[in-house]
């Protein structure tokens, strides 16, 4: 039977290179976004036998039921994978962006990520070897001066990825995230003068990340990670935050972030 997976932000950038990485890997697609233009020209380029799309908004929990009830029906009941890829992102300084923008930050980049694993469960446990993918973000390793709401949204996907990765595991549920640094996507349209961006840059492309998902979907090794840093910048970022006292982690993320 076929392997099926579902994922959200699916219409653009990161997320429909997902869809298209496991399309062609032969999977059966569920795509879930709030552009449905976007989600009806993959659904042409993927080929309507191999794709379902739906419209959701992912901080609604009876979307999301209604969304994977329609999916599974269609997919053989399988659901080898969930894909929690939908996010927002406003830069700038915190008390410049106004309070309503970081709590939709909030909101969709956690909410809709809790949303989406409880929605889940019932038909990941159903699925042998099922297994999560949330997008977290190097942005997860050390907390982001002029991304602030949305470090602290990837802080808390970074925390329940391995929460639920622990209790999930009895039932053979992989939880897993993975850490790109800066993509070029729509979502980083603008960021330019950001100072982290002019020192760091922008190296990766939503290929990248997409098969950095399809690696961490197929890790099934029992000393796999739950954690998949993506590109040479954020391991090496990742490592230094790991092996580096307090006091130097802040000093070299400073560094990075100031003009």
């Amino acid at each position: 039977m076929t392997s099926a997976v579902f994922i959200t932000g699916a219409a653009a950038g990161i997320g429909r290179a997902v869809a298209l990485e496991f399309a062609h890997q032969g999977w059966f697609v569920g795509a879930g976004d709030l552009d449905e233009v976007g989600l009806a020209s993959l659904k042409a380029e993927i080929g309507e036998a191999r794709c379902f799309t739906t419209a959701l908004n992912v901080t609604d929990a009876k979307q999301w039921n209604k969304a994977l009830a329609a999916f599974t029906k269609v997919s053989g009941g399988r659901l080898d994978v969930l894909v929690n890829n939908a996010g927002i992102l406003s830069a700038g300084a915190f008390h410049e962006i106004p309070l309503t923008r970081h709590q939709q930050i909030i909101d969709i980049n956690v909410n809709g990520v809790l949303a989406g694993c409880h929605a889940a469960y019932p038909y990941l446990v159903k699925t042998p070897k099922s297994v999560v993918i949330n997008m977290a973000s190097a942005s997860a390793i050390y907390g982001q001066p002029g991304l602030a709401s949305y470090s602290t949204s990837k802080f808390a996907v970074r925390g329940l990825t391995e929460a639920l990765d622990s209790e999930w595991a009895v039932q053979g549920i992989r939880v897993k995230s993975i850490w790109p640094l800066f993509v070029q996507t729509n979502m980083v349209t603008g960021l330019g003068n950001m100072p982290s961006v002019k020192s760091l840059g922008i190296k990766l492309n939503s290929d990248d990340v997409a098969r950095a998902v399809w690696y961490a979907a197929n890790d099934r090794g029992a000393t796999s990670p739950v954690h998949y840093p993506v590109g040479l910048q954020t391991k090496v970022l990742s490592l230094a935050v790991k092996l580096s006292p307090a006091w130097m982690s802040r000093w070299i993320n400073q560094r990075m972030t100031s003009d």
